[in-house]
């Protein structure tokens, strides 16, 4: 009993040492290219994450809320800031009139047509005046009804109350891949068009504040304007603002040969009524950018079209008034620079990302917040960076499941693709592997696609 005991022993320990050696000749037999893409950092730290840990507000931002809104003494404060907040997630582009005119157009085709089949003896005329009112009645319950936001001061304060953590986390969010992968660029002007209460201000001077000498908030309400100078100086009129040489503008520059190193619009485009006004204000903008220009938006279809409507306008339009001719490039988020994918898949899926947020404390509102949003950035200047050695660098569109010894990656390929990638160390490199699994929805990943990868298209 004990020889066959020991014998079994054996030929297990055999059949190990039989495995481990078919594992080695298997992964011979595909040899992984050695990049050295880490630069010397930990897997956790490659150069494609961008993600930040729970934002919080600055203190100095925080206090100078807390102590408006204690001020302020609004009614029903917490109510209100979460009906805002559905209210403007919710809210929609203005109906073009030429699209409402095909509407109408085919609804009264549709009426007619119903209409002479039991037609009867009724009058031509009141027949046409029957279904247009039919049609206008139609139109008035299925459009959306667009309206301008107006701010006076309570509802300043309620705006306030609602998206100035959630507004401060997506832009923070935003400008933190410019700061991650073009470690050069410093920044010393800054254009907001849109500001707001001003947490682009705030975002920027949290990344840049040693350079940033001159930053322009541009917003078209007085009393928002007002608010977010309060914020400058902690609600304190006598007191210094915190941060220095911030201007507040109801208009733009008129010059258009004035240039700005960092220009932003945040949540500003659903803010304007219809396609050609956006279409203006991107070009507008981009004149004014000599570095980089970066938009976000609500983390919805309707925000996520609205950037790649501006992404189309600045890469396939040719602007009439041209100072500097340097063209659009997309820094991020898209791996590149053909038509969003996500588009031409059905069911339409907007492109969007997140970032949990300490919120203001108010009643109601719990410890951490995830702001969802979309955004896009565009360039004149071609940084030099580590991803470009070797590497296709491809974005993750939505959250890495990590299983045993593999890891699912939904991810925007340069190739213009969508693809589900199983990561696995073997196929992919060890370095690789480990990247995948410490990286996250948002980060880039150094995939390199090979011919037994498993690979499956998002459809499948």
């Amino acid at each position: 009993m004990v020889s066959l005991r020991y014998g079994a022993c054996f030929l297990c320990q055999r059949a190990v040492v039989v495995k481990i050696m078919s594992r080695g000749m298997s992964a011979a037999a595909h040899p992984q290219p050695q990049v050295d893409f880490l630069k010397g950092e930990p897997h956790r730290k490659h150069p494609g994450v961008t993600n930040l840990k729970t934002l919080r507000l600055p203190d100095e931002l925080q206090t100078a809320a807390r102590s408006i809104i204690h001020r302020a003494q609004v009614n029903q404060l917490a109510d209100r800031a979460r009906s805002l907040t559905n209210f403007l997630w919710s809210r929609k582009r203005a109906v073009e009139n030429l699209t409402l005119r095909q509407k109408a157009v085919s609804m009264e085709k549709e009426l007619w047509e119903r209409a002479m089949e039991k037609r009867g003896d009724m009058d031509e005329q009141l027949l046409e005046d029957r279904i247009r009112k039919k049609v206008f009645s139609e139109l008035r319950k299925t459009t959306y009804h667009w309206t301008p936001m107006k701010y006076d001061e309570e509802l300043c304060v309620v705006y306030m109350a609602a998206r100035l953590a959630g507004g401060y986390a997506a832009v923070r969010r935003a400008i933190n891949e410019i700061k991650k992968r073009d470690p050069s660029f410093a920044p010393q002007s800054l254009l907001d068009f849109g500001s707001g209460l001003g947490t682009v201000a705030w975002a920027s001077h949290s990344c840049w504040g040693d350079t940033l000498k001159e930053m322009v908030c541009v917003d078209s309400s007085g009393p928002m304007n007002v608010l977010a100078e309060r914020l400058l100086k902690g609600d304190d009129e006598r007191a210094e603002p915190h941060i220095k040489q911030v201007y507040f503008r109801q208009f733009l520059p008129v010059s258009p040969k004035v240039q700005f190193d960092l220009v932003t619009a945040a949540f500003t485009l659903s803010e304007l009524l219809n396609v050609k006004d956006r279409e203006e204000a991107v070009l507008t903008l981009w004149r004014k950018t000599s570095s980089y220009l970066v938009l976000v938006e609500n983390g919805t279809k309707e925000g996520h079209q609205m950037l790649m409507e501006a992404r189309d306008t600045l890469l396939k339009k040719q602007d009439k008034t041209v100072h500097d001719t340097r063209p659009a490039s997309v820094f991020a988020p898209c791996a590149h620079e053909q038509s969003c994918p996500k588009l031409s898949n059905e069911p339409t899926t907007p492109c969007n990302f997140q970032q949990m947020y300490h919120p203001l404390p108010l009643p109601g509102h719990n410890d951490r917040h995830t702001e969802k949003f979309s955004y896009l950035i565009m360039t004149r200047t071609q940084p030099a960076e580590a991803e470009t050695e070797g590497l296709d660098w491809a974005r993750l569109i939505a959250p890495v499941q990590r299983r045993t010894r593999h890891v699912h990656c939904r991810m925007c390929c340069p190739d213009g693709q969508l693809q589900h990638v199983v990561v696995t160390a073997r196929k992919h490199s060890r370095d690789v592997y480990r990247c995948a699994r410490s990286s996250d929805w948002g980060d880039q990943l150094p995939i390199i696609q090979r011919a037994d990868d498993d690979v499956q298209s998002d459809s499948e």
